[in-house]
């Protein structure tokens, strides 16, 4: 296994993970937002899952974002 292709492979999948996380929480606080399920004050639960069943990895990292 080459170490630096391994790093470089795993920082690009976590980028687009974070990129493309980023966008579906904005849509869909805007969407809550325009129907007025959110009113903008709150904080919202988050909870993310990394699954990887080749090598046996289920994590699950749990949080909040404030609106406000």
């Amino acid at each position: 296994m080459n170490e630096d292709t391994f790093n470089m492979e795993i920082r690009k999948f976590l980028k687009t993970v974070g990129i493309s996380s980023q966008r579906e929480i904005e849509h869909a606080v805007a969407k809550a937002l325009e129907s007025g399920k959110l009113s903008g004050s709150e904080s919202i639960s988050v909870k993310m899952t990394l699954e990887a069943p080749a090598v046996g990895i289920s994590h699950c990292i749990e949080g909040t974002i404030a609106l406000e």
